[in-house]
Protein backbone atom coordinates (compact mmCIF):
# COMPACT_ATOMS: atom_id res chain seq x y z
CA UNK A 1 0.00 0.00 0.00
CA UNK A 2 1.09 3.40 -0.98
CA UNK A 3 2.86 5.09 2.40
CA UNK A 4 1.01 8.23 0.67
CA UNK A 5 -2.63 7.53 1.04
CA UNK A 6 -1.73 7.27 5.22
CA UNK A 7 0.53 10.20 5.29
CA UNK A 8 -0.81 13.28 6.61
CA UNK A 9 -1.24 16.47 5.03
CA UNK A 10 -0.79 19.93 7.11
CA UNK A 11 -3.01 22.84 5.06
CA UNK A 12 -1.76 26.51 5.05
CA UNK A 13 -3.61 26.84 7.90
CA UNK A 14 -2.00 24.54 10.00
CA UNK A 15 -4.70 21.98 10.21
CA UNK A 16 -2.85 18.51 9.99
CA UNK A 17 -5.41 15.63 8.00
CA UNK A 18 -3.82 12.33 9.43
CA UNK A 19 -4.36 10.87 5.92
CA UNK A 20 -5.58 11.62 2.20
CA UNK A 21 -9.24 10.34 2.98
CA UNK A 22 -11.87 13.29 3.20
CA UNK A 23 -15.36 11.96 3.68
CA UNK A 24 -17.04 14.34 1.46
CA UNK A 25 -20.26 16.74 1.32
CA UNK A 26 -23.51 14.82 0.75
CA UNK A 27 -27.05 15.83 1.50
CA UNK A 28 -28.29 14.79 5.24
CA UNK A 29 -31.78 16.61 5.23
CA UNK A 30 -32.45 15.67 9.18
CA UNK A 31 -32.31 18.97 10.76
CA UNK A 32 -34.94 19.91 13.96
CA UNK A 33 -36.05 23.24 13.11
CA UNK A 34 -32.82 24.74 11.14
CA UNK A 35 -30.65 23.07 14.00
CA UNK A 36 -28.53 19.69 14.11
CA UNK A 37 -30.22 17.57 16.51
CA UNK A 38 -29.37 14.33 17.64
CA UNK A 39 -29.75 12.27 14.31
CA UNK A 40 -26.88 14.95 13.63
CA UNK A 41 -24.95 13.18 16.31
CA UNK A 42 -25.77 9.77 15.64
CA UNK A 43 -24.43 9.66 12.08
CA UNK A 44 -21.21 12.12 12.88
CA UNK A 45 -20.48 9.63 15.95
CA UNK A 46 -20.20 6.43 13.37
CA UNK A 47 -18.22 9.18 10.89
CA UNK A 48 -15.98 10.08 13.41
CA UNK A 49 -14.46 6.04 14.12
CA UNK A 50 -14.38 5.49 10.93
CA UNK A 51 -10.65 6.26 9.92
CA UNK A 52 -11.41 9.06 7.87
CA UNK A 53 -8.49 12.00 7.49
CA UNK A 54 -11.63 14.81 7.77
CA UNK A 55 -14.59 15.22 6.96
CA UNK A 56 -16.71 17.58 5.15
CA UNK A 57 -20.67 17.90 6.29
CA UNK A 58 -23.52 18.57 4.19
CA UNK A 59 -24.88 21.65 3.43
CA UNK A 60 -25.09 24.41 5.58
CA UNK A 61 -27.47 27.17 4.20
CA UNK A 62 -26.72 30.36 5.37
CA UNK A 63 -29.94 31.94 4.90
CA UNK A 64 -33.52 30.82 6.31
CA UNK A 65 -35.34 32.80 3.72
CA UNK A 66 -33.94 30.94 0.35
CA UNK A 67 -33.11 27.44 0.85
CA UNK A 68 -32.59 24.35 -0.90
CA UNK A 69 -34.87 22.31 1.36
CA UNK A 70 -36.60 23.23 5.23
CA UNK A 71 -35.10 19.86 6.53
CA UNK A 72 -31.01 21.11 5.91
CA UNK A 73 -29.52 22.87 8.94
CA UNK A 74 -29.67 26.98 8.16
CA UNK A 75 -28.51 29.86 9.86
CA UNK A 76 -31.25 31.66 11.91
CA UNK A 77 -31.05 35.54 11.87
CA UNK A 78 -31.01 35.32 15.77
CA UNK A 79 -28.71 32.48 17.29
CA UNK A 80 -30.06 31.16 20.61
CA UNK A 81 -27.86 29.50 23.08
CA UNK A 82 -29.95 26.48 22.43
CA UNK A 83 -29.17 26.33 19.21
CA UNK A 84 -25.54 26.80 20.11
CA UNK A 85 -25.52 24.05 22.19
CA UNK A 86 -26.72 21.96 19.25
CA UNK A 87 -23.59 22.89 17.06
CA UNK A 88 -21.56 22.68 19.67
CA UNK A 89 -22.67 18.77 20.20
CA UNK A 90 -22.62 18.24 16.75
CA UNK A 91 -18.85 19.61 16.41
CA UNK A 92 -17.96 17.43 19.54
CA UNK A 93 -19.51 13.95 18.14
CA UNK A 94 -18.17 15.14 14.32
CA UNK A 95 -14.65 15.25 15.93
CA UNK A 96 -14.03 13.00 19.34
CA UNK A 97 -11.85 10.41 17.41
CA UNK A 98 -9.01 13.39 16.55
CA UNK A 99 -11.02 13.85 12.82
CA UNK A 100 -11.10 17.36 12.10
CA UNK A 101 -14.18 18.75 10.42
CA UNK A 102 -15.39 21.44 7.95
CA UNK A 103 -18.54 22.89 7.39
CA UNK A 104 -19.75 23.15 4.22
CA UNK A 105 -21.82 26.72 3.72
CA UNK A 106 -23.99 27.25 0.92
CA UNK A 107 -26.62 29.73 -0.67
CA UNK A 108 -29.23 28.00 -3.27
CA UNK A 109 -29.36 31.52 -5.29
CA UNK A 110 -31.94 30.45 -8.12
CA UNK A 111 -31.74 26.44 -7.26
CA UNK A 112 -33.68 27.39 -4.00
CA UNK A 113 -37.52 26.06 -4.80
CA UNK A 114 -41.33 27.27 -4.33
CA UNK A 115 -41.68 26.78 -0.78
CA UNK A 116 -38.22 26.23 0.27
CA UNK A 117 -37.39 28.73 3.18
CA UNK A 118 -39.72 31.37 4.97
CA UNK A 119 -40.27 33.54 1.87
CA UNK A 120 -43.75 33.28 -0.13
CA UNK A 121 -44.18 30.74 -2.09
CA UNK A 122 -44.72 33.00 -5.20
CA UNK A 123 -41.98 35.06 -3.59
CA UNK A 124 -39.32 34.54 -6.80
CA UNK A 125 -35.94 33.33 -5.76
CA UNK A 126 -32.66 35.45 -6.34
CA UNK A 127 -29.55 35.22 -8.20
CA UNK A 128 -26.76 37.28 -9.92
CA UNK A 129 -29.39 37.87 -13.11
CA UNK A 130 -32.85 36.71 -13.96
CA UNK A 131 -31.58 33.63 -16.07
CA UNK A 132 -34.11 30.68 -15.12
CA UNK A 133 -33.37 27.42 -14.12
CA UNK A 134 -33.50 24.69 -16.71
CA UNK A 135 -33.74 21.04 -16.20
CA UNK A 136 -33.61 20.06 -19.41
CA UNK A 137 -34.90 20.36 -23.22
CA UNK A 138 -37.80 18.32 -22.94
CA UNK A 139 -41.56 19.70 -22.77
CA UNK A 140 -42.14 18.38 -19.15
CA UNK A 141 -38.19 19.32 -18.03
CA UNK A 142 -39.07 22.45 -18.82
CA UNK A 143 -42.59 22.90 -17.43
CA UNK A 144 -40.96 20.97 -14.01
CA UNK A 145 -38.49 24.06 -14.37
CA UNK A 146 -41.28 26.84 -14.28
CA UNK A 147 -43.11 25.19 -11.64
CA UNK A 148 -40.71 24.24 -9.16
CA UNK A 149 -37.97 27.54 -9.55
CA UNK A 150 -39.44 29.89 -11.86
CA UNK A 151 -38.04 32.54 -12.65
CA UNK A 152 -34.99 34.53 -10.04
CA UNK A 153 -34.92 38.06 -9.43
CA UNK A 154 -31.45 39.73 -9.47
CA UNK A 155 -29.89 40.67 -6.83
CA UNK A 156 -29.32 44.47 -5.03
CA UNK A 157 -26.05 45.23 -4.49
CA UNK A 158 -27.51 45.49 -0.48
CA UNK A 159 -29.00 41.87 -1.26
CA UNK A 160 -25.59 41.01 -2.15
CA UNK A 161 -23.56 42.43 1.12
CA UNK A 162 -26.48 41.03 3.17
CA UNK A 163 -25.47 36.96 1.82
CA UNK A 164 -21.75 38.26 2.52
CA UNK A 165 -22.34 39.06 5.83
CA UNK A 166 -24.70 35.79 6.25
CA UNK A 167 -21.80 33.46 4.73
CA UNK A 168 -19.83 35.44 7.35
CA UNK A 169 -21.22 34.99 10.44
CA UNK A 170 -21.87 31.37 9.37
CA UNK A 171 -18.42 31.21 9.76
CA UNK A 172 -18.03 32.77 12.80
CA UNK A 173 -20.36 29.75 14.21
CA UNK A 174 -18.75 27.29 12.78
CA UNK A 175 -15.34 28.76 14.78
CA UNK A 176 -17.05 29.30 17.94
CA UNK A 177 -18.79 25.95 17.69
CA UNK A 178 -15.84 24.17 17.87
CA UNK A 179 -15.05 23.14 14.15
CA UNK A 180 -12.13 23.61 11.99
CA UNK A 181 -13.01 25.56 9.26
CA UNK A 182 -14.97 26.45 6.37
CA UNK A 183 -15.91 25.37 2.67
CA UNK A 184 -17.64 27.43 0.30
CA UNK A 185 -19.39 25.65 -1.61
CA UNK A 186 -18.93 27.25 -5.31
CA UNK A 187 -20.20 24.66 -7.82
CA UNK A 188 -23.24 22.48 -8.35
CA UNK A 189 -25.06 26.01 -9.61
CA UNK A 190 -25.29 27.17 -6.47
CA UNK A 191 -24.88 30.85 -5.58
CA UNK A 192 -21.70 31.33 -5.89
CA UNK A 193 -20.96 29.18 -8.75
CA UNK A 194 -23.78 31.72 -10.33
CA UNK A 195 -22.06 34.41 -10.09
CA UNK A 196 -18.72 33.15 -11.38
CA UNK A 197 -20.54 31.88 -14.51
CA UNK A 198 -20.72 33.92 -17.28
CA UNK A 199 -23.61 32.14 -18.53
CA UNK A 200 -25.52 32.63 -15.28
CA UNK A 201 -23.82 36.12 -14.70
CA UNK A 202 -24.69 38.80 -16.80
CA UNK A 203 -24.41 41.32 -14.32
CA UNK A 204 -22.60 45.25 -15.27
CA UNK A 205 -21.94 46.07 -11.84
CA UNK A 206 -19.24 45.74 -9.41
CA UNK A 207 -20.18 41.69 -9.27
CA UNK A 208 -20.15 41.36 -13.24
CA UNK A 209 -19.61 42.06 -16.22
CA UNK A 210 -15.78 40.98 -16.27
CA UNK A 211 -14.16 37.85 -14.90
CA UNK A 212 -12.44 39.70 -11.74
CA UNK A 213 -16.09 41.08 -11.28
CA UNK A 214 -17.82 37.89 -11.41
CA UNK A 215 -15.36 36.27 -9.07
CA UNK A 216 -15.68 39.03 -6.56
CA UNK A 217 -18.46 38.32 -3.98
CA UNK A 218 -15.78 35.02 -3.35
CA UNK A 219 -13.21 37.34 -2.80
CA UNK A 220 -15.53 39.93 -0.34
CA UNK A 221 -16.55 36.49 1.34
CA UNK A 222 -13.14 35.20 2.08
CA UNK A 223 -11.97 38.56 3.26
CA UNK A 224 -14.82 38.84 5.18
CA UNK A 225 -14.09 35.61 6.99
CA UNK A 226 -10.66 35.91 7.60
CA UNK A 227 -11.43 39.20 9.77
CA UNK A 228 -13.87 37.30 11.98
CA UNK A 229 -12.12 34.48 12.68
CA UNK A 230 -8.12 33.28 13.93
CA UNK A 231 -5.85 32.53 10.88
CA UNK A 232 -5.94 28.94 11.83
CA UNK A 233 -9.41 28.44 11.12
CA UNK A 234 -9.54 26.95 7.29
CA UNK A 235 -11.17 28.33 4.44
CA UNK A 236 -11.99 26.00 1.16
CA UNK A 237 -13.84 26.49 -1.83
CA UNK A 238 -15.35 23.80 -3.92
CA UNK A 239 -15.61 24.69 -7.62
CA UNK A 240 -17.50 23.18 -10.69
CA UNK A 241 -15.48 21.45 -13.49
CA UNK A 242 -18.86 20.95 -15.41
CA UNK A 243 -18.22 24.81 -15.79
CA UNK A 244 -15.50 24.72 -18.19
CA UNK A 245 -15.88 22.54 -21.27
CA UNK A 246 -13.88 24.06 -23.83
CA UNK A 247 -10.40 25.92 -23.94
CA UNK A 248 -12.10 29.71 -23.21
CA UNK A 249 -13.97 28.69 -20.32
CA UNK A 250 -11.10 26.50 -18.85
CA UNK A 251 -8.82 29.99 -19.14
CA UNK A 252 -10.87 31.62 -17.56
CA UNK A 253 -11.62 29.26 -14.58
CA UNK A 254 -7.96 29.38 -14.07
CA UNK A 255 -7.58 32.92 -13.96
CA UNK A 256 -9.97 33.04 -11.35
CA UNK A 257 -8.79 30.07 -9.32
CA UNK A 258 -5.60 32.64 -9.39
CA UNK A 259 -7.60 35.57 -7.88
CA UNK A 260 -8.98 33.44 -5.12
CA UNK A 261 -5.56 31.79 -4.27
CA UNK A 262 -4.10 35.10 -3.41
CA UNK A 263 -6.55 35.30 -0.54
CA UNK A 264 -5.10 32.87 1.59
CA UNK A 265 -7.73 30.27 0.61
CA UNK A 266 -6.37 26.57 2.27
CA UNK A 267 -7.49 24.04 0.14
CA UNK A 268 -9.86 23.87 -3.34
CA UNK A 269 -12.26 20.43 -3.68
CA UNK A 270 -12.89 19.94 -7.53
CA UNK A 271 -16.15 18.27 -8.07
CA UNK A 272 -18.46 18.69 -10.96
CA UNK A 273 -22.85 18.70 -12.06
CA UNK A 274 -25.30 21.29 -11.48
CA UNK A 275 -29.15 20.42 -11.67
CA UNK A 276 -29.22 21.09 -15.40
CA UNK A 277 -26.34 18.64 -15.81
CA UNK A 278 -26.20 16.48 -12.78
CA UNK A 279 -22.41 15.26 -13.27
CA UNK A 280 -21.71 14.92 -9.31
CA UNK A 281 -23.91 11.58 -8.94
CA UNK A 282 -23.24 10.54 -12.46
CA UNK A 283 -19.96 11.33 -13.70
CA UNK A 284 -18.70 11.24 -17.66
CA UNK A 285 -18.35 8.22 -19.45
CA UNK A 286 -15.08 7.08 -18.63
CA UNK A 287 -12.33 7.27 -21.12
CA UNK A 288 -10.32 4.77 -22.33
CA UNK A 289 -7.32 4.80 -20.57
CA UNK A 290 -4.96 1.78 -18.78
CA UNK A 291 -4.84 4.06 -15.74
CA UNK A 292 -7.16 3.03 -12.99
CA UNK A 293 -7.78 6.74 -11.51
CA UNK A 294 -8.48 8.06 -15.47
CA UNK A 295 -11.16 5.27 -15.43
CA UNK A 296 -12.53 5.75 -11.90
CA UNK A 297 -12.41 9.44 -10.95
CA UNK A 298 -14.77 11.67 -12.87
CA UNK A 299 -13.00 14.88 -12.60
CA UNK A 300 -9.34 14.72 -12.53
CA UNK A 301 -8.41 15.89 -15.94
CA UNK A 302 -9.86 19.53 -14.73
CA UNK A 303 -7.74 18.88 -11.44
CA UNK A 304 -4.86 18.27 -13.79
CA UNK A 305 -5.12 21.52 -15.53
CA UNK A 306 -5.25 23.48 -12.39
CA UNK A 307 -2.26 21.47 -10.82
CA UNK A 308 -0.05 22.29 -13.63
CA UNK A 309 -1.04 25.97 -13.25
CA UNK A 310 -1.24 26.14 -9.57
CA UNK A 311 1.23 23.53 -8.00
CA UNK A 312 1.43 24.76 -4.63
CA UNK A 313 -2.74 24.68 -4.22
CA UNK A 314 -3.93 21.82 -2.09
CA UNK A 315 -6.07 19.48 -4.44
CA UNK A 316 -9.10 17.41 -3.52
CA UNK A 317 -11.28 15.50 -5.74
CA UNK A 318 -14.73 14.04 -5.60
CA UNK A 319 -16.34 12.41 -7.29
CA UNK A 320 -16.36 8.48 -8.50
CA UNK A 321 -13.54 6.55 -6.73
CA UNK A 322 -14.25 3.22 -5.53
CA UNK A 323 -10.96 1.62 -5.24
CA UNK A 324 -7.25 1.69 -3.45
CA UNK A 325 -5.54 1.36 -6.52
CA UNK A 326 -7.44 4.68 -8.15
CA UNK A 327 -6.85 6.14 -5.04
CA UNK A 328 -3.13 5.65 -5.03
CA UNK A 329 -2.84 6.45 -8.94
CA UNK A 330 -4.62 9.73 -8.34
CA UNK A 331 -1.86 10.65 -5.78
CA UNK A 332 0.70 9.27 -7.07
CA UNK A 333 0.37 11.08 -11.00
CA UNK A 334 0.32 13.93 -8.29
CA UNK A 335 -3.42 15.23 -9.89
CA UNK A 336 -4.81 15.73 -6.18
CA UNK A 337 -3.31 15.84 -2.78
CA UNK A 338 -7.08 14.53 -1.20
CA UNK A 339 -9.37 11.96 -1.70
CA UNK A 340 -13.22 13.32 -1.21
CA UNK A 341 -15.58 9.93 -1.12
CA UNK A 342 -18.90 10.32 -0.81
CA UNK A 343 -21.23 7.71 -1.73
CA UNK A 344 -19.10 5.24 -0.44
CA UNK A 345 -19.30 6.99 3.23
CA UNK A 346 -22.94 6.82 3.13
CA UNK A 347 -22.61 2.89 2.49
CA UNK A 348 -19.89 2.36 4.55
CA UNK A 349 -19.24 5.00 6.92
CA UNK A 350 -15.89 2.71 8.72
CA UNK A 351 -14.74 2.49 4.41
CA UNK A 352 -11.02 3.67 5.36
CA UNK A 353 -9.91 1.87 8.00
CA UNK A 354 -12.09 -1.40 7.37
CA UNK A 355 -10.81 -1.43 3.77
CA UNK A 356 -8.67 1.10 1.90
CA UNK A 357 -5.98 2.02 5.08
CA UNK A 358 -6.17 -2.01 6.00
CA UNK A 359 -2.77 -3.35 5.47
CA UNK A 360 -4.85 -6.36 6.26
CA UNK A 361 -7.10 -6.13 2.88
CA UNK A 362 -5.16 -7.02 -0.70
CA UNK A 363 -5.79 -3.99 -3.43
CA UNK A 364 -7.26 -6.30 -5.43
CA UNK A 365 -10.39 -6.41 -2.44
CA UNK A 366 -10.21 -3.35 -0.91
CA UNK A 367 -12.39 -1.53 -3.07
CA UNK A 368 -16.33 -0.72 -2.94
CA UNK A 369 -18.09 -0.81 -6.47
CA UNK A 370 -21.69 0.58 -6.12
CA UNK A 371 -24.74 -0.36 -8.33
CA UNK A 372 -26.65 2.27 -9.57
CA UNK A 373 -30.13 2.57 -8.34
CA UNK A 374 -32.39 2.96 -11.64
CA UNK A 375 -35.89 2.98 -9.86
CA UNK A 376 -38.80 1.33 -11.34
CA UNK A 377 -40.16 1.56 -15.08
CA UNK A 378 -42.70 4.63 -14.83
CA UNK A 379 -39.71 6.54 -12.86
CA UNK A 380 -37.25 5.02 -15.93
CA UNK A 381 -39.80 6.13 -18.98
CA UNK A 382 -40.55 9.60 -17.53
CA UNK A 383 -38.27 12.21 -19.53
CA UNK A 384 -37.47 13.95 -16.95
CA UNK A 385 -33.19 13.42 -16.53
CA UNK A 386 -33.31 14.79 -12.72
CA UNK A 387 -35.96 12.38 -11.55
CA UNK A 388 -33.30 9.18 -12.51
CA UNK A 389 -30.46 10.70 -10.65
CA UNK A 390 -32.81 11.45 -7.94
CA UNK A 391 -33.53 8.08 -7.30
CA UNK A 392 -30.04 7.19 -7.01
CA UNK A 393 -29.03 9.86 -4.81
CA UNK A 394 -32.24 9.24 -2.26
CA UNK A 395 -30.60 5.93 -1.54
CA UNK A 396 -27.60 7.40 0.02
CA UNK A 397 -29.40 9.53 1.80
CA UNK A 398 -31.59 7.28 3.22
CA UNK A 399 -28.48 5.06 4.24
CA UNK A 400 -27.52 8.40 6.32
CA UNK A 401 -30.68 8.47 7.75
CA UNK A 402 -30.38 4.82 8.54
CA UNK A 403 -26.95 5.87 10.42
CA UNK A 404 -29.27 8.26 12.19
CA UNK A 405 -30.81 5.85 13.93
CA UNK A 406 -28.45 3.40 14.96
CA UNK A 407 -28.76 1.01 11.98
CA UNK A 408 -25.94 -0.10 10.04
CA UNK A 409 -26.38 1.14 6.38
CA UNK A 410 -26.05 -1.09 3.62
CA UNK A 411 -24.38 -0.71 -0.55
CA UNK A 412 -26.96 -1.09 -2.99
CA UNK A 413 -27.87 -4.21 -4.00
CA UNK A 414 -26.26 -6.07 -6.96
CA UNK A 415 -27.76 -5.84 -9.91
Amino acid sequence: MSARLDSPIKLPSGLEFPNRLVKAAMSETMAEDSDPGDKYIAAYNAWSSGGWGGLLTGNVEVSTVYREGNNTIALKPTISSATRDKWTRWAIAAQQNGTPTIVQVVHPGRQSPGGAGSRGFFEKSIAPSAIPLRLGNGILERLLSKIMFGTPRAMTLKEIEEVINQFVNTAKLCHESGFKGVELHGAHGYLLSQFMSSAMNTRTDAYGGTLEKRTKIVIDIIRGIRKAVPASFTIGLKLNSADVAGKENLEESLEQIGLIAREQIDFLEISGGTYENPRMAEGDEPKVSARTSKREAFFLDYAQSVRARYPNIILMVTGGFRTRTGMIEALESNSCDLIGLGRPAAAMPDFPKRLILNGQVKDEDAALPLTKIKGGWLIRHIPIKILGTGIDTMYYVDQIHQMAIGKTPQPPPKA
